[in-house]
């Protein structure tokens, strides 16, 4: 720079000679004091940029200050989830028991029907004509029986006076118990064929809500046809069924109050029932059931919710997820934000005597309270964690601690 400069101001100082005329001598003269003042100037620049680099690098880095909390258990909730499938109080299908045409449909899909009501009607002229019979088989029996008994009181008395054999009033009588047999016979037949025809009219086994409706009128339909002509559900209270692992379901026997299944069950809060749009139900259930076996293939337990459905917003057949709450009255919580991974792994910075930051891995608890973690290993009560600005931290770092209410930080999450 210094040599471009000095040829630059040669050039300068020969064009301003030739133009005032200047004697070689007094051009020299000029020159050279000209010279010396820019390089004194140069020389002073230069030195004053030195010393200002040597000042700044000889300055320590100033020390930050970051947030920090102590850790202390407090009482927490956390919650549990597991997916459930929705089925109603009663799911009763409704199938023909004889074959015929379907003659009249009284209710529609979705209605709301009560034990009792009439649904269908089935044209069965062949039942019909089966009663007929039987009433008239019913009339010929009863005259049998008739005649049979006039026969054993004619007989009688003649048997008396010796006039006949005692075995002619007994084949009568015979005869008699005979005839009453086959009336008996005719009006088991009769209620049989009744009975056959009031298949014919279908009414609804209990009180609930008619699903889907296949079979239209003039549908031939049979005691035998796969699908059922609908079903009708009770919903007024709904079972949420869902599966725990085996692990987690001796976890409950070993960690719940109770000496007998029933009490621990009775020990257990009520749970809550998520629904698919991502709203809780506002009816809180409880577990009422546990199963007796554990599946093979699957490794787990099914149990039971129930939850009241008195607007019957809830249908049997959809999904949803029950909530169940657990408190842990000395949890060690460490806000999300505060952590960190790395290779799946979760570390936090915790702030030591002398003030440096140093990475320590924790295992937290798999449900989280909101937007913190329960620490089961890493840390223990009286640590200070920093929980601002980590991403500029790094291992062994000074830093200023500002303690930070505990508080604060969670009622912020």
């Amino acid at each position: 720079m210094v040599k471009k400069f000095h040829t630059g101001f040669v050039f300068v100082f020969f064009l301003h000679q030739k133009q005032l005329k200047m004697s070689p001598r007094l051009f020299y003269s000029c020159f050279c004091i000209t010279l010396f003042v820019a390089g004194s100037f140069l020389l002073t620049s230069c030195g004053n940029s030195s010393a200002a680099k040597l000042n700044t690098a000889s300055q320590p880095a100033a020390v930050k200050p970051y947030g920090v909390i102590t850790i202390a258990p407090r009482k927490t909730v956390i919650y549990a989830d597991y997916p459930a499938t929705i089925q109603g109080q009663q799911n009763v299908e409704i199938r023909p028991q004889i074959d015929g045409y379907l003659k009249a449909l009284y209710v529609d899909e979705g209605s709301v029907v009560k034990k009792g009501q009439l649904l269908f009607r089935i044209s069965a002229p062949l039942y019909e004509q089966g009663v007929r019979t039987a009433e008239a088989n019913i009339k010929i029996a009863q005259a049998d029986l008739k005649a049979a008994q006039m026969q054993v009181n004619e007989v009688a008395p003649l048997v008396e006076k010796d006039i006949i054999s005692r075995y002619a009033l007994q084949s009568a009588q015979y005869t008699l118990q005979s005839k009453e047999a086959a009336l008996a016979q005719a009006n088991a037949t009769l209620i049989n064929a009744r009975t056959n025809l009031s298949y014919a009219t279908i009414y609804s086994p209990a009180d609930g809500v008619i699903g889907l409706l296949p079979f239209k009128i003039g549908s031939l339909v049979s005691s035998t046809t796969a699908q059922p002509l609908t079903t009708v559900s009770n919903i007024q209270n709904i079972y949420a069924y869902f599966s725990i692992n085996e692990k987690q379901q001796l976890d409950f026997f070993i960690n719940t109050r109770g000496n007998t299944l029933q009490e621990k069950l009775a020990s257990l809060p009520p749970v809550t029932l998520m629904l698919s749009n991502g709203l809780a139900y506002d009816q809180k259930g409880r577990i009422e059931t546990i199963g007796g076996l554990v599946n093979v293939s699957t490794g787990s337990v099914a149990f039971r919710a129930t939850f009241q459905n008195p607007k019957s917003m809830i249908r049997s057949g959809s999904s949803a997820i029950v909530r169940i709450p657990q408190v842990i009255d000395t949890a060690l919580l460490v806000p999300q934000s505060a952590t960190y991974q790395v290779q799946g792994k979760l570390f936090v910075y915790v702030a030591a005597p002398d003030n440096t930051v140093h990475s320590i891995p924790i295992q937290v608890n798999s449900n989280t309270p909101r937007s913190s973690y329960v620490v089961q290993q890493g840390l223990k009560p009286g640590d200070k964690i920093v929980v601002e600005g980590i991403g500029n931290l790094r291992e062994g770092l000074a830093i200023t601690p500002r303690f930070v209410n505990a508080d604060s930080v969670y009622m912020s999450l």
